[in-house]
């Protein structure tokens, strides 16, 4: 396998789950600006999306979007832990966490990365992202280790990589106590550790 990335984007919780799951692959970095990969090959080839994550598989087929790759790692390795079974009310509960993040945290961001958007555009931005990290916030209140509980999942690779960047966007996470300890906590795992050094992230 293949998983084609952008330093510190969402595609980090994909490279984290794949190394969580102890998977064999390689990666190519992909300048999205610019939509080359690494070694030269015009992305929109590979994914005519043009986004990452993207994850070529060994036969030749192409998965694209966070929680479906997420989702097909982990159901690949289900000794790792990284999902419930599917068909049980906690991967109903897993899936809620991941399109939480996807589509209420992941994209609350969006603005503050893009050049064109206005100053209220990012200050907009800025507060609906550090409301939706409110939320996560309360959910770790009760004193829970990781999202679904005492167990690392799909989730979890997912929350850390998107709650990261409040740090370069300003919005620090100072007002989310809970979420900041989480962060902190996860980022010690070894399978973390090494995707940050693989991606040149501190």
């Amino acid at each position: 396998m293949k998983l084609y990335y952008a330093p510190g984007a969402c595609s980090m919780a994909s490279h984290i789950a794949l190394n969580e799951a102890d998977e064999t692959f390689s990666i190519e970095k992909v300048d999205l600006a610019a939509g080359k990969t690494e070694s030269g090959a015009d992305f929109k080839r590979i994914n005519p999306k043009g986004y990452v994550p993207t994850l070529e598989l060994d036969d030749g087929e192409v998965l694209t979007e966070g929680p479906a790759i997420l989702q097909y790692i982990a159901d690949r390795n289900p000794d790792s832990r990284l999902a419930p079974k599917a068909g049980t009310f906690e991967r109903v509960r897993l899936q809620e966490h991941l399109n939480f993040i996807s589509t209420e945290i992941h994209k609350s961001f969006g603005p503050l990365f893009y050049k064109a958007a206005s100053d209220d555009m990012k200050a907009f931005a800025r507060g609906r992202a550090e409301l939706r990290l409110g939320y996560a916030d309360r959910i770790l209140s009760d004193g829970r280790r990781y999202l679904m509980g005492e167990d690392f999942t799909v989730a979890d690779a997912y929350l850390f990589t998107v709650a990261r960047w409040a740090i370069p966007t300003g919005i620090g996470l100072d007002r989310q106590p809970n979420l900041q300890a989480y962060v902190k906590r996860v980022s010690e795992r070894p399978a973390i550790r090494k995707t940050l050094a693989a991606e040149d992230q501190k």
